[in-house]
């Protein structure tokens, strides 16, 4: 069962909400650090990103590229405008199709939730149809596909260590 969900809200907005067993500081740092978001970021199975530029600071530059491995790709760029370590980061992404999509403005919260996190994020569309358009894609399958590999990046980079004896 999938821990994701995702709502509109009057006619440009799509929230998505999902709830990590991992503190806000790690879901944070793996939606900023290029080499975790190359493991994870990746929707359905079968697709890797091959480039993954993410310069984590206001004015900082994005672009990601995803390929499956079969000649089909496509990519995204965009720029953060905002970012409070551990609990926020706004952004503004744009995928190309080839052509570019009308721009995508997301923010993303990261607050503790018990011994976890809960993730909302906020996208922002310039209209109905952009946001109709993105959600006939297929979109929630492959983020929950993404945000299960997430957990599993989490979980691989906070593993205890054993002492050696």
């Amino acid at each position: 069962m999938s821990k994701l969900t995702l709502r509109t809200e009057q006619d440009r907005y799509v929230v998505v909400t999902r709830r990590f067993e991992a503190r806000p500081d790690a879901v944070y740092r793996a939606h900023i650090d290029p080499k975790l978001i190359q493991q994870w970021m990746l929707g359905p199975e079968g697709w890797t990103m091959p480039v993954c530029i993410n310069e984590a600071r206001p004015g900082g530059k994005i672009r990601y590229e995803w390929t499956n491995g079969k000649g089909g790709g496509f990519y995204l760029t965009g720029e953060f405008l905002e970012l409070v370590p551990y609990s926020k980061i706004v952004h503004i992404e744009r995928m190309h199709l080839p052509d570019p999509t009308p721009d995508n403005h997301i923010e993303t919260r990261f607050e503790a939730d018990g011994t976890g996190t809960l993730m909302t994020m906020r996208m922002t569309l310039p209209d109905s149809q952009t946001r109709a358009a993105m959600l006939a894609t297929g979109m929630e399958g492959g983020m929950e596909a993404s945000y299960i590999r997430l957990e599993k990046v989490i979980s691989a980079s906070h593993a205890p260590t054993e002492l050696a004896s």
